[in-house]
């Protein structure tokens, strides 16, 4: 839904009328309770321990004497624009996030957001497992997948016992779901 929100600002005998609509692009995106917790700590860490580190390595570097020739000051800058720039992101990112706490919806057997799913592989022979979970805390080494990637599409919805072959940029998988915990 478009959310036209009108103001009227007054200003030296005029009027003008600004607007602005309800942008779709910041839209809430789904985040699991754990990987919000984890992305917390993770700004925690990038304001109380990152950012006074590299205020003190600029306050040390500028003690040096002239700044135009101070590698030291300009890698510290550098450092301090990268770092606050992530933790904007990391802000706004969570403002924006829906958090979902997938212990307490019922188990069906259904894959789910925030499901921790077993299949069977059936090319490679073996089990896997994967959890479903927003894009910010995804980690596919730690078998965390992204809700929008191509293995999360193909999931969704299916239930215990299906087979799904997914199509994947490296071609296509075939699995069947074993178990749908909520954990």
């Amino acid at each position: 839904p478009r959310i036209r929100l009108v103001i009227f600002i007054a200003s030296r005998n005029s009027l003008i009328l600004t607007s602005s609509c309800y942008n779709p692009s910041m839209s809430k995106s789904a985040i699991t309770k754990e990987g919000e917790v984890a992305i917390k700590e993770r700004l925690a860490k990038l304001k109380f321990e990152e950012r006074p580190r590299i205020s003190e390595a600029i306050a040390e570097a500028r003690a040096h004497g002239d700044l135009k020739e101070n590698a030291e000051y300009h890698a510290a800058k550098e450092l301090q624009g990268l770092v606050e720039a992530k933790i904007q992101e990391i802000e706004t990112s969570l403002a924006n996030a829906q958090v979902i706490d997938v212990k307490t919806i019922p188990e069906t057997g259904r894959v789910i957001f925030g499901a921790t799913i077993k299949l069977f592989d059936f090319e490679n022979n073996k089990s896997v497992t994967y959890k479903l979970v927003g894009n910010l805390e995804s980690d596919p080494e730690k078998g965390l997948i992204s809700i929008d990637t191509p293995i999360a599409k193909g999931l969704l919805g299916k239930y215990v016992g299906d087979e799904v072959t997914i199509s994947t940029p490296s071609g296509p998988i075939a699995y069947e779901v074993e178990k749908v915990s909520h954990i």
